[in-house]
């Protein structure tokens, strides 16, 4: 097994400004997976910010990846804002109730404060706690769930569509709600010395038009990408599902970095707009990463590189989506050892 001569830090830095790196980042995005490497429930380190942090730790430790998120689910700023969300024992949360049924009811609901509300508390204490203890080596990001998509849990996704189309001055309401909610969290994770990271599933085109995206979703993303610069963070953007005709808004947004789904084709995001954006992705999580062999993972993250690893503004291996909760350990680590393999510049004879 290869080992790696430099700290993730040292590695992004390097590839920043140009200069030699011994691989390529590589971020299989742990998500409930961390879970397991320490013998946790699901619902167990969602709750708990102190087990939470362990997991965490433990699995950047087992793996060496390059980022750290401190992820479990979509929705805990909805759930800080009134939504129910149900939490199987050892399963991912999902979601069971919006906040509010109905249209007349958007002015009962309020910003986050994520010092006090639902499990926020508990996320940020592991965020920082991961910061103190491996901060000084690795980015530590914080999701944030996306205006749109927050609004979305907020109302129920059916119902947000139909306002689209029936009451667009609503829709924007709901999202001036959610930003807000979205921009007290990015403070605190921040604060808390770490990166926001953003995902927006319920802005892709699978689910809402371009235009909608446009009118929706883009301003809202823009004016939250813009705080978070200006706290000196660069933001990696990541839209679930078929992005191919956003994928230059999701630049014009502010976007440092674009995550690819599974979906897209990395090939044309290099062409489209690898000159605007650094590139991300796109092994896919459940077909390769769950449930593929070493050979399998080995063989997507090749193909991977060959298509964008002279991306130019960069490029970074990494899992299409967060990985299913049980993905193998072995995949995992198929995943670093091809990228430490490859190396940087890659070696040709493995990615012809």
């Amino acid at each position: 097994m290869l080992c790696d001569q430099m700290t993730p830090k040292e590695r992004m830095e390097a590839y920043n400004k140009g200069k030699q790196i011994d691989r390529l980042p590589c971020v299989p995005i742990v998500g409930n997976t961390a879970a397991r490497v320490i013998n946790a429930k699901v619902s167990e380190i969602r709750n708990n910010g102190k087990l939470l942090a362990k997991a965490h730790v433990e699995a950047y430790r087992m793996f060496r990846y390059d980022i750290i998120r401190v992820f479990t689910d979509l929705y805990v700023q909805a759930e800080a804002m009134g939504a129910k969300v149900h939490c199987p024992y050892d399963q991912t949360a999902y979601l069971e109730a919006p906040a509010i049924s109905d249209v007349s009811e958007i002015d009962s609901l309020e910003p986050v404060d994520p010092y006090r509300d639902g499990i926020l508390p508990q996320h940020l204490e592991a965020m920082r706690i991961i910061a103190e203890e491996v901060g000084d080596e690795v980015t530590v990001a914080g999701p944030v769930t996306g205006p749109f998509t927050n609004a979305s849990f907020l109302i129920g996704s059916e119902n947000l569509v139909r306002l689209i189309l029936k009451d667009p001055d609503k829709v924007h309401k709901l999202c001036e709600i959610s930003l807000e909610t979205c921009l007290r969290y990015s403070k605190a994770i921040i604060d808390a010395g770490c990166t926001p990271s953003l995902t927006d599933p319920m802005s892709s085109s699978t689910v809402i038009s371009p235009l909608q995206f446009k009118e929706f979703s883009f301003p809202y993303l823009k004016r939250l990408i813009d705080y978070i610069h200006s706290r000196g963070k660069s933001v990696t953007l990541h839209i679930c599902g078929k992005t191919k005709k956003i994928w230059d808004l999701m630049a014009e947004a502010g976007a440092d970095c674009i995550s690819i789904d599974n979906d897209a084709n990395l090939l044309e995001a290099k062409q489209i707009v690898g000159h605007r954006v650094r590139l991300m992705g796109n092994v896919k999580p459940s077909e390769i990463m769950l449930q593929g062999t070493v050979s399998d993972v080995k063989k997507a993250v090749y193909d991977c590189v060959r298509q964008a690893y002279d991306s130019p503004k960069g490029y970074i291996v990494a899992s299409g989506c967060s990985l299913p909760t049980e993905t193998p350990f072995e995949n995992i680590r198929a995943m670093m050892d091809a990228t430490r393999e490859i190396g940087y510049p890659p070696n040709k004879d493995l990615i012809t």
